[in-house]
């Protein structure tokens, strides 16, 4: 069976395509695509990959899935559309960033220039259903971008790995490389956020700090 994916993560990935889980997987998601709104467009399912390319890659952010409201999702995890109204997690993320750089304010939810500089933008879960938060959980895609963190986890070198909130973080299991980088905190989401769990985490500076250190180029943020 042939995925419409980046041709680089394709040769990676190809194994996982043949397997049950996974065909079973996409005769789902078709049958959902054809019979329901879903998001993200099926062009953008996986953008995390076409957008990132594995030579490049520096940073993993774990989302759990995408955003279910219209037009928002555009298959990178916390990132919207352009003309979208930012979510309130996204918005904790930019006033994060800039308290930690000491920077201006982000304002474009975009982050398709993030994923450009090899910051991968993953949700656990690439699909959804309108209004339905959830809906495509437990069909298989766990199973897969499980094994994509193990294969990033073993074949690259020095990458970090931001794992924000509960979900995220049980994620840390499958990062076998000790050299790596793993950031936690809680989740920017506002009920997070406003307890103290995300706010100061500064991780993004962290992230910048260690690129230098590893002799690559940091990430611009905003």
């Amino acid at each position: 069976m042939k995925v419409n994916i980046d041709k680089y993560w394709y040769e990676i990935l190809k194994n996982e395509f043949q397997k049950d889980y996974f065909k079973n997987l996409i005769f789902f998601i078709k049958n959902q695509y054809r019979k329901d709104t879903c998001f993200p467009p099926g062009k953008l399912i996986f953008s995390a990959f076409d957008t990132c390319s594995f030579d490049k890659l520096k940073v993993v952010i774990i989302g759990q899935d995408p955003y279910h409201g219209q037009n928002q999702a555009n298959g990178l995890c916390f990132s919207v559309s352009e003309g979208v109204s930012n979510p309130p997690s996204l918005e904790n993320i930019f006033n994060e960033i800039s308290t930690d750089l000491g920077c201006t304010r982000r304002t474009n939810g975009n982050l398709l220039d993030w994923s450009n500089q090899g910051v991968m933008l993953l949700n656990s879960v690439l699909t959804v259903k309108k209004a339905s938060p959830g809906s495509h959980a437990n069909r298989g895609w766990e199973s897969f971008t499980d094994h994509v963190i193990k294969v990033i986890s073993e074949k690259k070198n020095n990458i970090i790995f931001m794992l924000w909130g509960g979900y995220a973080k049980k994620k840390q299991k499958l990062i076998k490389n000790n050299d790596h980088l793993i950031l936690t905190s809680g989740h920017p989401s506002p009920l997070s956020a406003n307890r103290g769990y995300w706010f100061g985490n500064k991780h993004f500076s962290k992230c910048n700090k260690y690129l230098i250190e590893k002799g690559k180029e940091p990430i611009k943020w905003v």
